[in-house]
């Protein structure tokens, strides 16, 4: 897929705001051009600039004026990141430096690099398909090594490789079709009705792998949710600041303290977490109060996880459970209740026997000490990895590619159903031929420029 960009576009690459570096970069036909009217080498000799160096010298506006002291690479296409040449000045991170550096490439005839960008002109130069260009946005994006490490993989090609093997797979079906269309009369070897049928239900197994893999990939990608509730004075607030490690709530004796909901993130061992610290579950007459029980009920409702915190140096009754609880009935899958107060002495009639006799698996802990805590957070992120965990190996399709396996799967499943009532060959192959278009959109090989459009307006400028 060759590029067809006739214009030289500029942008920063770096975040926004002050650093040690800022580095601005230009992509197009004139990059070369505009490097050597826009930089001076400070190295006597110098002869312009050469591909895949650094060169130290001054930043102009193009009119003489300096702007900064900077390095200057020029990476030539079709090897650099976009396929085009490629200009790039590492400046020093000051928004003004910056803003002026685009401003000299403007006056030459560069013009600002939309969103996306960079990355889209990669993708139509041939340097890489389209998975793997969403998967640029999604390592940006990523907010664990865990998050990251999916989508590197996918940058490397693994989910665009196994799309590519599988609609191999079924090109060498259709193949066995336009002969059973072409030469109904020949003696011409096809494969045998039973054979055929084996072969798209093998594909059909490997479409639910991947589709498989998306579903336990979602908690890395999209993140959790836990939700710490309980009695009021539990200890939740203190257990939400034992565990971020900072005062993040405020932790007082008087009951209902925490009014609204606070929340943190976590990271569990790469899985991004956000723990909601909750209002006190109680009756209360205060307006205020009760509004901050209301919404901690709808968080129950609707979360993963729900962190139940209990005083286990206070008494507790399976009809404080169901106090508790019974607003928002819970299957005991999605509690796992904190014990609280475990550096005190346990209360003799305390909340563990209560728990395990409504089958809720429960931890002892101490928000003062630190006690537990490590075991809690092992076992919450089991809760939310039942599916298993994602082998690095594993190809993990992102929304827009699960979305297109679904749609060839069902495409696939009515081929095997046509097959099963000796529909014949020729119709047999528009089924095929749909499946092959669906894996086809996974690399981008066919893709509306509707979708194409979407998909890099989604990516920061710069990149």
């Amino acid at each position: 897929m060759a590029g067809v960009n006739n214009d030289t576009i500029v942008a920063v690459v770096t975040p926004p705001g002050r650093g040690g570096v800022g580095i601005v970069r230009v992509s197009g036909p004139a990059a070369r051009e505009l490097g050597g009217k826009l930089f001076l080498s400070r190295r006597p000799g110098f002869s312009g600039l050469k591909p895949y160096r650094l060169h130290h010298g001054i930043l102009t506006d193009g009119t003489g004026r300096h702007l900064d002291d900077v390095l200057a690479a020029f990476i030539p296409g079709p090897g650099s990141y976009t396929g085009e040449d490629v200009l790039e000045f590492n400046c020093h991170g000051s928004p003004a430096i910056l803003r002026a550096a685009v401003a000299a490439c403007l006056s030459l005839g560069a013009r600002h690099a939309r969103p996306g960008e960079f990355t889209k002109r990669a993708f139509l130069a041939g340097r890489m398909d389209l998975s793997q260009a969403q998967a640029v946005a999604e390592l940006v994006a990523a907010d664990t090594t865990a998050s990251s490490g999916l989508a590197l993989a996918r940058l490397e090609g693994l989910m665009a490789r196994r799309a590519v093997e599988l609609r191999s797979a079924l090109e060498a079906l259709r193949v066995q079709i336009c002969l059973a269309v072409d030469f109904p009369e020949d003696e011409v070897e096809c494969m045998p009705p039973d054979a055929f049928l084996e072969s798209v239900r093998e594909v059909m197994a490997s479409i639910r792998v991947l589709i498989d893999a998306h579903g336990r990939a979602a908690p890395f990608r999209e993140g959790a949710m836990a939700v710490l509730t309980g009695p009021v004075n539990a200890g939740k607030s203190s257990l939400l600041n034992a565990l971020v490690g900072r005062e993040r709530a405020i932790v007082c004796d008087v009951p209902g303290t925490t009014r609204d909901f606070l929340e943190e993130q976590l990271d569990l061992d790469g899985l991004p977490v956000r723990l909601v610290d909750t209002a006190g579950l109680r009756r209360t007459d205060d307006p205020v109060e009760r509004e901050g029980v209301a919404r901690c009920l709808e968080l129950v409702r609707q979360c993963r996880a729900v962190v139940l915190v209990l005083d286990g140096a206070a008494p507790f009754d399976r009809s404080g459970l169901e106090e508790l609880l019974g607003p928002v009935p819970l299957e005991a899958s999605r509690v796992l209740a904190a014990i609280n107060k475990a550096d005190l002495p346990p209360a003799a009639d305390g909340p563990a026997s209560v728990l395990e006799g409504a089958g809720m698996e429960s931890v002892s802990v101490s928000a003062r000490t630190g006690q537990g805590l490590d075991e809690l957070c092992a076992r919450l992120r089991r809760r939310f990895l039942s599916g298993g965990a994602i082998p690095d190996s594993e190809p993990v399709p992102n929304d827009r590619e699960k979305a297109l396996l679904a749609d060839a799967l069902d495409e696939l499943g009515a081929l095997a159903a046509d097959l099963e009532a000796g529909v014949p060959p020729d119709l047999l192959g528009v089924r095929l031929e749909t499946a092959c278009a669906l894996l086809d959109g996974i690399t981008g090989a066919i893709t509306p420029q509707a979708v194409l459009d979407a998909i890099f307006d989604g990516f920061c400028i710069g990149k």
